[in-house]
This record gives structure tokens, C-alpha cells and sequence, in this order.
């Protein structure tokens, strides 16, 4: 896994893979939504349940209470997973201690490769903040749609796959309600006050 470890980090700063931006990943209002835009359920409303890399079970009705940033994704992604992953550590460590409100959770997209352990050894890149969650196959696809995130698996000519899927942040107050969305390669000075605003 060290191999791997230096092959993440070293293409993190690469960018280019192909990502479904869904109307809400293509959106850079600062405030509110887009009017057509398709907006993530209250999380209060969703229903999966995925495990972290712990081994813990985690619900929706376990993130209330606290504000939320959500990402999906998939620990082979060779440069959009852990591009945005180090972009939000760089936003934790740019809140101090303010991010320790936060849930910040990353979702698999990949439970085929993407175990608890598999996913402790990823976020173990990152702000030790970043959970990482996984589960069978019908509650990714349950949480991907409470989340309105789409994916899907492609097959590469060497007999192996790769994962498209929605990029993007996702922000919810700590009552529940959808907040905004940082878009991949957001700048900072944008990214950050609008974590702030949901902490608010």
C-alpha cells in the first residue's frame, strides 16, 4: 500500500478525469441554488446506511446535530478524489478549530475495492477529520440518491474498471438542510466562506 500511498499523493495535483458535474457541479452561486438545479435531500429525509473506516455503522439521523461536508468518490481515482481531498484538508486546516464541527465524510462510489481498511489507509492521507464510508452496493446507490450524485462503472481495455461520478462538495446545516456546494477546483477564497456560512 506505500507504493499506492506515493502514487495518490503524487497525482493529486493532476487533474483531468472525466466527472458528472450534474446541474449543482457546474453551479458557482455564492448563496443559493441554481432555479433548475436538482437539490440533495435534507438528510434528515435520506435512509442509507454505510459503514465508516473504522468499522462503525453510520445513519443520517447520526450527522444531525452538526453541520456536514460530503464528497463521493473512490480511493483508485488517479487525480479528481484525491485533488478535492487535499483541497478540503487545506480548507480544514484553514478553519482551525472551527472545522472541528464539522462531519466531513468521503463516500465510496467503489464498495467492490473500497473496504473499511482500504479506506483507513486512504484518509489516512488527509485531515485525520475525513471519515471514510462504504457499504453494499444498494446503500451506496441509496446514499448516491438522497445525495442526487450519479456514478457509474466504465471498463478500461487492460480488463480493469474505473468509477465516473458526480464532483463536487456538498454542504448541509446542522438541522439537516442542504447549505451549498463547492465546486472541483473552486478556488479557496470562495471555498472557505462558504463553509463558514454553514458553521453560522
Amino acid at each position: 500500500m506505500r507504493g499506492r500511498r506515493a502514487v495518490i499523493l503524487g497525482l493529486g495535483g493532476t487533474a483531468g478525469a472525466v466527472a458528472f458535474m450534474l446541474g449543482l457541479g457546474a453551479w458557482r452561486a455564492r448563496n443559493r441554488p441554481a432555479a433548475n438545479a436538482v437539490l440533495p435531500l435534507p438528510i434528515g429525509e435520506m435512509g442509507w446506511q454505510l459503514t465508516d473506516h473504522r468499522g462503525r455503522t453510520v445513519r443520517p439521523a447520526d450527522w444531525l446535530g452538526r453541520p456536514a461536508m460530503v464528497f463521493f468518490g473512490f480511493t483508485w481515482c488517479p487525480d479528481v478524489c484525491p485533488t478535492t481531498l487535499s483541497a478540503i484538508s487545506g480548507w480544514l486546516e484553514e478553519l482551525g478549530t472551527e472545522a472541528d464541527r464539522l462531519i466531513v465524510a468521503l463516500i465510496s462510489v467503489d464498495p467492490e475495492r473500497d473496504t473499511p481498511e482500504v479506506l483507513a489507509d486512504y484518509v489516512g492521507n488527509f485531515d485525520p477529520r475525513i471519515v471514510g464510508l462504504t457499504g453494499p452496493k444498494a446503500q451506496i446507490a441509496r446514499a448516491a440518491d438522497d445525495f442526487r450524485v450519479i456514478y457509474r462503472k466504465v471498463p478500461r481495455d487492460d480488463g480493469d474498471y474505473t468509477m465516473d461520478h458526480t464532483a463536487g462538495v456538498f454542504l448541509f446545516h446542522a438541522d439537516g438542510r442542504f447549505a451549498n456546494i463547492v465546486d472541483f477546483h473552486e478556488d479557496r477564497r470562495f471555498a472557505v466562506p462558504k463553509i463558514r456560512r454553514t458553521l453560522s
